[in-house]
């Protein structure tokens, strides 16, 4: 769907919020599922920057809001995210980030960087083939993939390179 800037060059990250949260409404409404006010803020806060938030870390937004979430609350609310693909765990961080493509099946490929934190969400279907023909090869039966690659964003490597 829409809410996918690229985090690495300037734009507008309202629109970012606003199309992920439209994305997440149209979603529910198509599964029939609710999108409740906390599950809809929680998305709302992952979506503020393309760098992925911890559940504590969202928690504690949560309370300096004034709501009074306890940490299942928060964590029904990104299961809930993730159950419906509109974010992604990413597991060496351990912390959730806004799904790009919602609304796709696709496989999750991130772009970590390590200096800024930001994350970048890849779709490339020549990669997940390549994983499902290695794995085919294997007799094994691929349910999920995840890959996250760390490294340098280009405005990171740039300021590097100034140093």
């Amino acid at each position: 769907m829409s809410a996918s800037a690229l985090p690495y060059r300037p734009h507008n990250h309202d629109t970012c919020v606003s199309d992920a949260l439209a994305d997440a409404r149209e979603i529910c409404q198509q599964k029939n599922v609710r999108l409740t006010a906390t599950r809809e803020r929680v998305l709302e806060l992952i979506w503020q920057s393309h760098k992925p938030l911890g559940a504590y870390d969202v928690l504690a937004e949560l309370a300096s809001e004034g709501h009074n979430a306890a940490p299942p609350t928060v964590y029904r609310a990104l299961d809930f995210l993730q159950q419906h693909g509109l974010v992604h765990r990413i597991a060496s961080l351990n912390a959730f980030t806004g799904c790009a493509h919602t609304g796709e099946k696709h496989t999750g490929m991130f772009l970590i960087c390590r200096a800024c934190g930001n994350v970048l969400e890849l779709t490339d279907t020549h990669v997940s083939t390549a994983i499902h023909n290695a794995a085919d090869a294997e007799a094994f039966r691929v349910e999920n993939i995840t890959l996250e690659v760390s490294g340098l964003c280009p405005r990171c490597l740039a300021e590097k390179n100034h140093e």
